[in-house]
């Protein structure tokens, strides 16, 4: 159960990154209230790390930041060890 927990809450919360990527981007764009790089890189950590380096790749939305790609890749490290440290439990 915890591990279906897990994925159920990593796959909500990437796809809820995905599209805020893509918001922001499309409020970049038009030059609107955009959400803070802080907000995208806990969203990420927090679960949605999947979906953050979709919508970068999909969006081309902070791209050039190398740290995003690290904090992003980082994340989904944890987040797979996670799933894999549940499944062995």
């Amino acid at each position: 159960m915890p591990l279906r927990l897990a994925l159920i809450w990593f796959a909500f919360l990437s796809a809820l990154t995905f599209f805020a990527y893509g918001a922001d981007k499309h409020k970049a764009k038009k030059g609107s209230w955009r959400l803070s790089e802080k907000t995208l890189l806990c969203m990420s950590v927090f679960g949605g790390a999947f979906g953050g380096l979709l919508g970068m790749k999909i969006f081309h939305h902070k791209t050039k930041h190398r740290y995003f790609w690290a904090i992003n890749i980082l994340a989904l490290v944890a987040h797979i060890a996670i799933a894999v440290a549940l499944a062995v439990r």
